[in-house]
């Protein structure tokens, strides 16, 4: 992956780039999380264990930690005290798609096949037909993890239009009986966990010397049966790239929400935060299932590493609620750009645009976090940073999704304001933005963390 360097923030052709590759290294959330958390190691952020004591905040003011496919990291400005606020861009690491079943591997008719369950609300018809693969993380019997993944291996094919004839009237897919993919012949001794051992790659996850060659006689030794468990999504195997007739599109995977995850590590490495204040990227796994779990925005992880940070600077429950009142979330997910095949769907007014800049998603229902001081702060951020912004509000006759905005306000009381690059074709297994939006969340990011 390219490494982050400053050049990114102030060159849109380097920072598409870079985010393409980011995109390539992160098939899954696992992988994201290792990817966010390799960058910042390399460039001098501490990890942090969980189980172990951490340092003064003052003595370590740039650092991370990862907790499974979820990981946070901070960078403190100059004279941070028990009551500097936070300014946390909040994102996710998971897209939506399908995920190994347990005892994955059947024949049917001649075919090999995988047992998989749907993962979220993913646009199904889109990933028929695609080269995929295997990516996630296993867990062997001795408590090691691994991060696995394959090239293109599997496919989950379309019936024939000879077959029938009214598929493009209306195809309706049965969850369970047409989204099986196939990996090869039946008879030919086949199995998904002997790919994922044959083709085991990133290794034990943490860091230290001799990762490489721990890599290397795990690839030797391990079977299929020494897995005892697995968490493995299938992956679209096809590469970003630039579209377009003036290479102004950006077609590409997991957009949905990987834009926002790389776009907070840009302007965390890029940024100095303000002085008196801590920067913060909150990067949550499980946000297309609801967030319910530990490493999701409606679990215990920023909490937890907020109270850590706040211990380290000596700060009472006085000095936290102080903290914590004078401190902003930022909201990152991506949002619709109006459909020129569908634009009834959209509402009649609003009618944000890809190309003109990141939005502001608003819903009285609070569905979205954002209220009018949240637009105020947006304002701010985009004439900062020299970035058009627009707004999203949703057709009253198409409910909107959620975020985790409503979830992190909810969870802390912290002020969020919920925003994002609009895209076409979210939920697909390929999605699309301009390549300015892009930039210009990494760019207005960068101004909420240097702001006061």
């Amino acid at each position: 992956m390219t490494p982050v360097s400053r050049s990114q923030l102030h060159d849109r052709d380097a920072y598409i780039s870079a985010f393409g590759d980011f995109v390539s290294a992160s098939p899954s959330s696992y992988h994201a999380a290792g990817a966010v958390c390799e960058t910042l190691s390399k460039a001098g952020f501490a990890e942090h264990d969980e189980t172990a004591a951490w340092s003064p905040l003052e003595a370590s003011g740039r650092g991370f930690v990862r907790r499974d496919g979820a990981v946070i990291a901070w960078r403190a400005g100059a004279e941070v005290d028990a009551t500097s606020p936070v300014r946390v861009l909040g994102a996710h690491t998971d897209s939506p798609g399908f995920v190994v079943k347990p005892r994955p591997d059947f024949e049917s008719d001649g075919w090999a096949q995988v047992g998989v369950e749907i993962y979220g609300g993913p646009l199904l018809t889109s990933w028929l037909d695609r080269d995929l693969g295997f990516a996630g993380r296993i867990v062997t019997r001795d408590g090691a993890e691994h991060l696995v993944r394959t090239g293109a291996v599997a496919r989950i094919p379309q019936l024939a239009i000879h077959l029938d004839r009214d598929a493009n009237k209306s195809l309706t897919l049965d969850r369970q009986r047409h989204t099986q993919p196939v990996i090869g012949l039946a008879g030919e001794e086949l199995s998904v966990l002997a790919l994922l051992v044959r083709e085991l790659g990133g290794g034990r996850t943490g860091s230290g010397r001799g990762r490489a060659a721990a890599r290397s006689a795990a690839r030797a030794a391990l079977t299929p049966e020494d897995l005892a468990g697995i968490d493995v999504r299938l992956y679209d195997t096809q590469a970003p790239q630039r579209i377009g007739a003036n290479g102004e599109l950006f077609a590409s995977p997991r957009l949905d929400n990987l834009s926002s995850t790389y776009a907070g590590l840009a302007a965390l490495l890029d940024t100095e935060p303000h002085p008196g204040t801590i920067s913060m990227i909150a990067a949550f796994d499980h946000e297309e299932l609801g967030s319910n779990t530990r490493s999701g925005a409606a679990g215990p992880f920023l909490s937890d590493v907020l109270d850590r940070l706040r211990a380290g600077l000596g700060a009472s429950g006085e000095d936290a609620a102080r903290a914590l009142a004078g401190s902003w979330c930022l909201s990152a997910d991506a949002g619709h750009s109006v459909h020129p095949n569908y634009s009834e769907k959209h509402d009649p007014r609003v009618r944000p645009l890809a190309g003109r800049g990141p939005m502001l998603k608003i819903n009285a229902n609070q569905r979205y976090a954002s209220d009018a001081h949240g637009a105020a702060l947006w304002s701010r951020l985009g004439s900062a940073a020299e970035v058009p912004t627009q707004e999203f509000v949703s057709n009253n006759t198409v409910p909107c999704g959620s975020t985790i905005g409503p979830i992190t306000a909810t969870r802390l009381g912290i002020r969020t304001v919920d925003v994002g690059v609009p895209l076409l074709s979210m939920h697909s297994a390929r999605e699309l933005a301009h390549v300015d939006d892009l930039f210009g969340l990494a760019k207005i990011t960068g101004a909420f963390f240097a702001t006061a």
